[in-house]
């Protein structure tokens, strides 16, 4: 591969390397000497499509979980599964993999915004912002630009758009299911909340096993409409709580 290879957002895929390498090495540590990592399910990452691959689960940290996801998929394709004790992110054999990410979030310091170079794809979130509840429309070049990330390899998304749990998902993740079809793969995580501060930076209780259950892709029926996936992805992830979740997400404005 070329040094000075550029991926599709016009970023230099060695200098994506090196932040994946340098922050890797920091969190795995963490991740397997602080506390117990427990995983199911990786092996499907050797097994997946190049691209056009939606990797959607529930969040529990700002940071640690996607750290947490880098390490997971990259042991795996390097022939090591359901085990990050061998840092295959050095390898970092697959460079086209992307998660979506809130821009605030992402610009709200120095660390997050080396951190976003490993793969982020920012967005406004249309629903919060410092905290508050807002309401405004999508700036479709952020749409457009999830669209690249999934036209060239993986992305990562949280379609809760936050660390709460049960909160409903977003509708933007099912449009996007039905316009590109991509392989739409489950994951549950759990245990972060607990080991980790809300940003997912320090350290809260250690010895805490984090958990991560891979799921077969699902089936989708692109003809539902978009709440019936969205639930269909919410149950998946294990986030629809003990009341009418379908009726709750019909509510939502369809601006996403």
């Amino acid at each position: 591969m070329p040094l000075f290879k550029r991926n599709v957002f016009g970023q230099l895929v060695f200098v994506k390397k090196i932040i994946i390498r340098l922050f890797g090495t920091i969190a795995y540590g963490r991740f397997n000497w602080v506390h117990t990592p427990k995983i199911e399910g990786a092996e499907l990452f050797q097994y997946l499509p190049d691209k056009n691959v939606l990797i959607v689960s529930n969040h529990q940290t700002y940071f640690a979980d996607v750290s947490f996801f880098f390490h997971v998929i990259h042991a795996a394709i390097t022939g090591r599964p359901n085990r990050i004790n061998y840092p295959g992110y050095l390898k970092c054999k697959k460079h086209n993999i992307y998660y979506v990410a809130a821009e605030e979030t992402m610009k709200s310091g120095f660390l997050p915004k080396m951190l976003a170079l490993s793969g982020a794809v920012t967005v406004n979130r249309t629903w919060r912002a410092n905290g508050e509840n807002v309401r405004r429309t999508v700036d479709r070049s952020e749409t457009d630009n999830i669209d690249k990330a999934l036209n060239d390899g993986w992305v990562i998304t949280f379609p809760q758009g936050t660390t709460k749990p049960y909160s409903p998902g977003r509708k933007g993740t099912a449009m996007l299911i039905k316009k590109h079809k991509p392989v739409v793969v489950p994951v549950v995580i759990d245990g972060f909340r607990r080991a980790f501060d809300k940003k997912g930076l320090k350290n809260k209780k250690k010895r805490t096993e984090l958990k991560m259950t891979v799921k077969p892709p699902l089936e989708i029926d692109y003809s539902k409409t978009v709440e019936e996936i969205m639930a269909q992805v919410m149950e998946a992830i294990e986030q629809t709580p003990d009341f009418n979740y379908f009726e709750k997400i019909k509510k939502q404005p369809i601006v996403e």
